[in-house]
């Protein structure tokens, strides 16, 4: 089976920029979450842990499988507004994404919203925007940046809006070890970063 992560460059340096290197394979991964399992004390030869890393390695293909969608390409059909001119909002989008610094869970949920200019697109759309990018190793403060500025990129709308609420694992299930927190970023571009647009889309948002 093609990995749809082959292509994807794997390590950057301290100044971001992005160095290619050769993908490890498939067996080489999987020999890594054995040696991780061995690690945390756990014998991976054993009858229930026999075919662990190699579910492992298909559940990192689902996981991170936004690294190989073009956001641009997600976003590539759209249609003409028809006359309409306010608001467009999709709320509650589903989003699962990975924390980078721990590698724990990211759950919540995610708000975009934006004005249109001379195109629409379909919503479905935006939740696979959302989710092309939660696949990935993420903060919460880049992903939303990022997706707000694909949608600004892409569609070239009057105005964005993106805000998500989320809970981490990585303070839930360690460390600290706090529960029914959520944090909530948001990024406001063209229009609803000024009145009268910038208050009608929190208000929207927050109803």
């Amino acid at each position: 089976m093609l990995n749809p992560l082959a292509a994807v460059p794997l390590v950057a340096d301290a100044n971001d920029t992005v160095a290619e290197m050769p993908r490890p394979s498939r067996a080489e991964a999987e020999a890594a979450v054995r040696t991780l399992i061995r690690w945390a004390g756990d014998n991976p030869v054993r009858a229930g842990l026999h075919d662990t890393p190699a579910r492992v390695v298909r559940a990192y293909e689902e996981w991170f499988g936004g690294y190989a969608r073009d956001p641009a390409q997600i976003l590539g059909r759209r249609f003409e507004r028809s006359g309409y001119d306010d608001i467009v909002l999709l709320r509650d989008i589903p989003l699962h994404s990975t924390c980078e610094h721990h590698m724990a869970p990211i759950t919540g949920v995610a708000h975009l919203a934006y004005l249109p200019g001379e195109q629409v697109v379909g919503l479905s759309k935006l939740a696979r925007l959302v989710d092309a990018y939660a696949r990935r190793l993420q903060i919460q403060e880049r992903l939303t940046v990022e997706i707000a500025d694909a949608l600004q990129r892409e569609l070239q709308p009057r105005g964005v809006a993106v805000v998500i609420r989320a809970s981490h694992g990585c303070m839930t299930s360690r460390g600290v070890q706090v529960h029914g927190s959520a944090m909530v970023t948001r990024r406001l571009l063209g229009a609803f970063e000024r009145e009268p647009w910038r208050s009608d889309i929190l208000a929207a948002l927050s109803a």
